[in-house]
């Protein structure tokens, strides 16, 4: 008698605690939910160095690559000759920057989730007359790259050798169009897709 006493005080609670959760807008239910396990996550970075990249001699550079939303430095090298002037020094290694955020990632960063938005076949020169000394032309206008091609090339150079290294480098296009100061902000690293690298008018540098 007392087991079943007690046992009308349990059951009469299941009814009591259903309405109160009714009341709050939940919905009860008899059968356990089972949402699957949580979804797994782009790795974003390199478990080994890269022993292909390592493999090859050059000048050791990063260049920013493309993981999930956000962009990420990846080790590279790019060739210059030795003996080769500062000014036409930077230049080689800005194409060797553009040829590496070019290329296709290897097999281990596709597997680490990595890409590129930047096409191949760009070239980049020095600045013409009237253009501040640390000027980078591109074949194409910086204007005409998606956001995210512009995010990877600005904050590449602005990072490198091929800048001045205050975070910022002046890009040209092909056409008579100035030349701007393009800056490789946090806000750019964590969304190129949303937030294009600010810029200004190099008029008076």
């Amino acid at each position: 008698m007392t087991a079943r006493r007690a046992a009308v005080p349990r059951l009469l609670a299941v009814p009591a605690l259903a309405v109160l959760l009714a009341g709050c807008g939940i919905r009860a239910t008899e059968v356990p939910t089972n949402f699957g396990p949580a979804p797994s996550r782009v790795q974003c970075s390199l478990a080994e160095p890269d022993v292909s990249t390592q493999a090859a001699r050059g000048l050791p550079v990063q260049v920013f690559m493309l993981c999930g939303s956000s962009l990420v430095t990846v080790d590279r090298t790019v060739r210059v000759p030795d003996g080769a002037a500062d000014s036409e020094r930077r230049i080689l290694v800005a194409q060797g920057l553009l040829d590496q955020l070019a290329a296709p990632p290897s097999a281990a960063e596709k597997e680490a989730g990595y890409s590129t938005d930047v096409r191949g076949g760009i070239t980049v020169g020095g600045p013409r007359p009237g253009d501040p000394e640390d000027t980078l032309r591109l074949s194409t206008t910086p204007a005409g790259l998606t956001s995210y091609a512009l995010a990877q090339v600005v904050c590449t150079f602005s990072d490198s050798a091929a800048a001045e290294g205050d975070g910022s480098v002046v890009l040209g296009g092909p056409g008579a169009e100035a030349p701007r100061r393009y800056e490789c902000t946090d806000a750019v690293r964590a969304r190129p897709g949303s937030t294009e690298p600010p810029s200004k008018d190099v008029a008076g540098e």
